[in-house]
């Protein structure tokens, strides 16, 4: 399994070579009144990718966080709905062995 992951990694870095390699032309951002950057084209995507990254990251970890409170919930309300179906439930009927034994009592 280790191979298989050195391999995707070697392909992986080969792609970001070639990309960065073909896509290097210098762009330059414009925002209002800010000081105009060039960067090259392969860093405005590489980063607008790792912005979508980070912001699908905390939106996964507040949906997990969302989830667990839901089951905390739930598993709570398991918890109190067997304790009233405990207190609630009748008590066992105990057969007294001499009675069915000796009719005549």
């Amino acid at each position: 399994m280790k191979i298989f992951y050195l391999i995707l990694t070697i392909i992986f870095a080969f792609f970001i070579v070639t990309f960065s390699h073909f896509n290097s032309a210098l762009v330059t951002i414009k925002y209002y009144s800010i000081q105009d950057i060039v960067v090259p084209a392969y860093m405005v995507i590489f980063v607008a990718l790792l912005v979508g990254v980070v912001i699908t990251g905390l939106l996964g970890v507040m949906e997990r966080f969302r989830l667990n409170r839901a089951i905390s919930r739930l598993n709570k309300t398991i918890r109190d709905l067997r304790k009233e179906l405990r207190d609630n439930e009748a008590p066992p009927m105990i057969e007294d062995r001499k009675k069915i034994s000796d009719p005549s009592s």
